[in-house]
């Protein structure tokens, strides 16, 4: 088997000697599971020659889903994770011990106890850190950032001083990349001035960042919520050195920031859903529960570029169009606004312009390549002239139609 090949091949490379270029095919290949069952003797050795890497974990305007994803997150789960890549994490403040202002009706006025505390200390001497921002920052009313204020400091103070110390930044669910709900059209939503990190929807000129001058280089991690591959993977990368802070990014992103490998701009959703049989022969569902194409139920994974339908959810087992569920594009930038109404057709071309009426009955062979094949024909069999990430700068990110 091809696919058995490919992986015996990146079974056997030399981890140590392992180049940027190859660590994330592997990755693509491999997926996290895999990946670390590989590589885990060879990273520990790895690390054992750098220094633990810090890492400063904030929220914002959120619900705390991308959290919740990450504790659900297997193969490695997040306290695997913290070790296998000697990572010191400071400040999480949903997965920190019990916290306040008073702990069991003593007054706490020490960093062991107090989260603000802790918090202020870490800003005021720590440098260099990766901070992961979940989360929105609210910048109303009128610039003040009031809308969310913590220990009696607004959210938006306290996030400046954390993004100016840190070496990069990554902003992990749809919150901290666009804003996403938090801007979407409202009544209130000019008035709460909720902003992403380096965007806010699709509007650069609109991030935290750009408002405030600061030029600390931003990772996006889309998704909501974001897939613990996704987040776990890219710290792991920047954590080893496989991925080098900014002078990689521009070839390892794409123009959202967004890590190629994960969101690829010339492959969506789409391309690998186990319905996408019945797309090719024109056979769709129009009311929920049934096995058939979800495009007319308002399905978006045309659209939607993430690995959802190779990665997986829920341990790898399965992911939204497969448990009954269109895609929502909640990996888009001008998510939920772009996207929504979530469960209605959008128009009536399908990807690439094609009439759903007159769908040729032959499904198309790419569609019915088991998991996984596809990706691994993108990452790897690539033609000797084919120069490494220029396949994103060739194919538009709207293939299929709008964002």
């Amino acid at each position: 088997m091809v696919e058995d090949s490919v992986l015996e091949k990146f079974r056997n490379l030399d981890f140590m000697k392992m180049d940027r270029r190859t660590f994330i095919k592997a990755v693509g290949v491999l997926g996290a599971s895999l990946f670390l069952q590989t590589y885990k003797n060879d990273m520990a050795k790895a690390l054992a020659e750098l220094p633990e890497t810090k890492v400063v974990w904030l929220h914002g305007v959120m619900d705390s889903g991308c959290t919740i994803s990450m504790l659900d997150g297997e193969n490695p789960d997040i306290v695997e994770f913290l070790q296998l890549f000697n990572l010191n994490l400071m400040f999480q403040e949903v997965l920190m011990m019990q916290q306040g202002i008073f702990v069991d009706g003593e007054l706490a006025n020490t960093s062991e106890l107090n989260s603000e505390i802790l918090l202020e200390e870490i800003l005021e001497h720590e440098r260099g850190y990766i901070l992961i921002s979940e989360g929105a920052v609210a910048n109303g009313p009128d610039g003040t950032g009031k809308y969310m204020m913590i220990g009696g400091v607004p959210y938006k103070e306290i996030y400046e001083k954390a993004a100016r110390n840190a070496s990069v930044i990554v902003a992990i669910g749809q919150c901290a990349t666009h804003s996403g709900v938090n801007a979407a059209e409202s009544e209130i939503d000019a008035l709460l001035d909720h902003r992403g990190i380096a965007f806010t929807l699709q509007d650069p000129s609109k991030g935290i960042v750009d408002l405030l001058g600061i030029d600390t280089p931003v990772i996006n991690i889309n998704g909501c919520p974001a897939h613990p591959d996704w987040v776990f993977l890219t710290i792991g990368a920047i954590a080893l050195g496989k991925i080098r802070v900014p002078d990689d990014l521009p070839e390892v992103l794409d123009r959202w920031h967004r890590p190629k490998v994960f969101f690829p701009p010339d492959h969506t959703v789409h391309d690998n859903c186990p319905r996408r049989g019945y797309y090719d022969r024109g056979e769709f569902e129009t009311t929920v529960g049934g096995p058939k194409c979800l495009w007319k139920l308002g399905c978006k994974g045309p659209y939607s570029h993430a690995d959802c339908a190779t990665r997986h959810w829920n341990g790898h087992l399965t992911f939204c169009p497969q448990a009954g569920s269109p895609c929502i594009g909640c990996v888009q930038p001008g998510f939920p606004d772009s996207t929504r109404p979530f469960f209605v057709e959008i128009e009536d071309a399908g990807i690439v312009g094609t009439n759903l009426d007159t769908i040729a009955g032959v499904a198309i062979g790419a569609g019915l390549l088991a998991a996984g094949a596809h990706v691994l024909r993108r990452t790897v069999f690539k033609k000797p002239e084919e120069k490494e990430g220029t396949s994103g700068e060739n194919v538009p990110e709207e293939t299929g139609g709008r964002e």
